[in-house]
């Protein structure tokens, strides 16, 4: 099971996650925004509003959105490992 540790906004609707295993991983969410409650995150500065909810050990937005981090982590690109 993974936990997003930090999550930055990078263009679109592209993230840089990081993970507790050290792992930063690019997810592109844009083909992930279907359904009412992802609505509102089509907005690009709706989206950019993301956080991380550590209670949840994820990325939330405002309107109560989030995802799986099991999910973000399979559907993201490793691009740099960083020591846990």
């Amino acid at each position: 099971m993974h936990f997003v540790k930090k999550a930055n906004y990078v263009s679109e609707y592209k993230l840089l996650l990081t993970f507790e295993d050290g792992n930063v991983r690019l997810v592109d969410l844009k083909p992930h925004l279907e359904g009412k409650i992802f609505k509102p995150l089509k907005d690009i500065s709706y989206f950019k509003a993301v956080k991380v909810n550590s209670d949840l050990d994820t990325i939330v937005w405002k309107n109560g959105a989030d995802m799986s981090p099991d999910f973000l982590y399979e559907i993201g690109v490793s691009v740099a490992k960083k020591s846990a």
